[in-house]
């Protein structure tokens, strides 16, 4: 199979024989109807009566008679040296005169006698060799087109068919991909374990001399961005071997026996070319469990034979030397045993999301690319970014960019990054939407008290901004709160902390309006989820104790919704329980927060209805002088608030 400059494969175009002959066809056509018009000699048409007075003065030299006109020649129009020939010579005359239609003249040739004129029968397409050709010719061209055109869609036809269990995989020359892992940051276990592939395809003599054996498959495990494909693009640019790369969704189709005809196809031509790598992303596509749902006994279809196959390549009868299988997956739970077992995948790096110093290694990869100002910070940027996997990360150095490029800039500025982070986390700024001076003000009164109260919170991050711009789809108004670290762990204080701040919206506007509106709904069902997630799967819950009752979605196989373990009607009544009590005394200790501050609330919410957004050293200025209730303390502790009837 021909490989291009990128290390695709090239399928060659077929020929079409039948299209040159319908331009060979055209072209005679063209020849004859417009060409050779303009070769024939000059004719004039007249009448019969004119015919007629012509040989009676003794005119015409000679005469040819059809069954619809007579063609003569006059003497005058002869040369010179060219006289009517008795022996039957044909003269080349300069001009022929014409005369249709004929009449039923039986005295003609009688006249033609008495005249001396030389007459005869005009021949069929006389001296037209053309037209004689063509018509020998046409005909079977016709027939011949017609039937390479046939032949070439069969053959089509039949092509496609046999290639419907060709394998789809796009091969790569060595190191053609164009990423080696110093393209790679963030990951540095993930890198070291496949830097070890990499050394064993390059000096595979430094680990058989020991008798190790490298593993045969690598399963890449991550969320969705976290560079699962692109690790495996940089270890065929470091290995220097022949990379296979496919899709797990490529190999099923809708006819039984096509995916496993394309698996093996796959293995026989990687097993040509060993040692190489054969990458299959997406892999819980192809290789999900084959215990279906409801049915013990799970089916037989095209998805379960393609996974058989692949399950007897990897590690069947005969051994696949020197082809190592490298796999990404984001769902490494629904894929089936038998393929996960060792001496197939016998290898899983698990991709993690990048802590504060791979963030920050990941923004320098991808700042090389865009001229950055002097006051911008990665390590600042690195800081304010939380979860963000490294594809977020490029994102939000693409955004900073057009950002800048916007302002007519030719250096991307601090103030750049930091409104990029802000439309990555919470939306677009929505400018059409107006609110009215209502709306406004309820929404400034609940992002104040989300402020004031998260102030207060452990582990809660440092308020940075309050902004009462609308953005993103439904963000009337958003509070934004950046950890100063990572966090991996979260106490039971903590999780009280986030509730309550979570409920001080709501709060903020029963104190001051008087009323409530839909503004918390989203907070309100966050502060429901978590709550309930205490009790069910944290095991804080007083009256539960360390019992876990809910199970982790992702554990799941078999397609349930509820993730809640079967429980008896008396113990959910215990978890509505708790869960309702958690979330009231959540509710209630936002509410003490916010009365104690009831005047800083007035002012900040004064300040942000002026300005729409409150950041930087006055916002600093405003938390700092949120006070504290007494009892605070002991509910972050305990839980327990005495305004709370037991």
């Amino acid at each position: 199979m021909p490989v291009e400059k990128d290390g695709s494969s090239k399928t060659p175009n077929p020929q079409h024989f039948g299209s040159s002959l319908l331009m060979l066809l055209s072209f005679l056509l063209l020849f004859h109807f417009v060409v050779m018009p303009g070769l024939r000699r000059p004719s004039t048409e007249v009448l019969y009566s004119q015919f007629r007075k012509d040989v009676k003065d003794g005119k015409v030299a000679k005469a040819e008679i059809g069954q619809d006109q007579i063609q003569y020649i006059l003497k005058a129009d002869l040369p010179k040296t060219q006289q009517p020939q008795s022996d039957g010579a044909s003269p080349t005359p300069n001009k022929v005169y014409v005369t249709t239609p004929i009449p039923n003249d039986q005295s003609l040739p009688k006249l033609l006698e008495d005249s001396n004129v030389e007459f005869g029968a005009i021949p069929p397409d006389r001296g037209n060799f053309f037209t004689t050709l063509l018509g020998w010719i046409i005909p079977p061209l016709i027939f011949v087109s017609i039937w390479a055109f046939v032949l070439n869609r069969a053959q089509a036809g039949a092509g496609a068919a046999l290639t419907v269990g060709k394998s789809k995989a796009r091969i790569y020359s060595e190191g053609n991909t164009g990423v080696t892992f110093a393209d790679v940051a963030g990951i540095d276990e993930a890198k070291e374990e496949l830097e070890e592939i990499v050394d064993f395809l390059k000096d595979s003599a430094k680990y058989t001399r020991v008798g190790a054996k490298i593993p045969k498959g690598v399963l890449l495990v991550g969320a969705p961005g976290t560079g699962k494909t692109l690790l495996a693009k940089a270890v065929a640019g470091e290995a220097s071997v022949p990379f296979f790369s496919i899709s797990g969704s490529e190999f099923i189709e809708l006819f039984v026996g096509v995916g496993a005809a394309r698996v093996r196809d796959m293995f026989e031509q990687a097993k040509k070319q060993a040692p190489c790598i054969v990458f299959i992303d997406e892999l819980d596509a192809l290789g999900k469990s084959r215990a279906a749902a409801g049915s013990p006994l799970g089916g037989n279809d095209e998805r379960e034979q393609t996974l058989n196959q692949l399950l007897t390549e990897m590690d069947g009868f005969e051994a696949n030397t020197g082809v190592i299988i490298l796999a990404a997956t984001n769902r490494p739970e629904v894929l089936d045993p038998a393929l996960r077992r060792p001496g197939r995948f016998d290898r899983q790096v698990v991709i993690n999301r990048p802590d504060k110093q791979g963030r920050e290694a990941i923004l320098r990869v991808h700042a090389k690319a865009i001229q950055l100002a002097e006051d911008v910070d990665l390590s600042v940027i690195a800081t304010r970014t939380p979860g963000f996997a490294g594809a977020d990360l490029a994102n939000l150095v693409n955004e900073a960019a057009l950002l800048a490029a916007r302002q007519n800039r030719i250096s991307v500025t601090m103030a750049d990054f930091n409104e990029a982070i802000e439309r990555v986390i919470a939306g677009l700024q929505k400018k059409s939407r107006v609110l009215n001076e209502v709306e406004k003000k309820t929404v400034a009164y609940h992002e104040a008290g989300h402020a004031i109260v998260g102030a207060l919170m452990p582990g809660a991050g440092k308020v940075e901004k309050i902004s009462i711009v609308p953005r993103g789809v439904g963000a009337l108004g958003y509070t934004l709160q950046l950890p100063e670290e990572d966090r991996f762990l979260m106490a039971e204080d903590e999780i009280r902390g986030r509730i309550a701040t979570l409920l001080a919206g709501r709060a903020s506007e029963e104190i001051v309006i008087g009323k409530i509106s839909t503004g918390a709904s989203d907070d309100i069902q966050k502060a429901t989820d978590l709550a309930e997630r205490v009790v069910t799967l944290y095991g804080m819950s007083e009256k539960l104790g360390p019992v876990a009752l809910e199970r982790v979605q992702q554990q799941f196989l078999d397609g349930v919704v509820n993730p809640r373990r079967p429980v008896s009607p008396a113990v959910s009544e215990v978890i509505d329980q708790e869960v309702k009590a958690i979330v009231d005394r959540a509710h209630q200790m936002a509410l003490d927060i916010l009365t104690a501050n009831r005047e800083l609330l007035e002012d900040m919410t004064y300040q942000l209805l002026q300005q729409e957004v409150l950041e930087g050293s006055l916002l600093h200025e405003y938390l700092s002088n949120v006070q504290s209730p007494t009892h605070l303390e002991t509910w972050l502790r305990t839980g327990q608030l005495a305004s709370i009837t037991e």
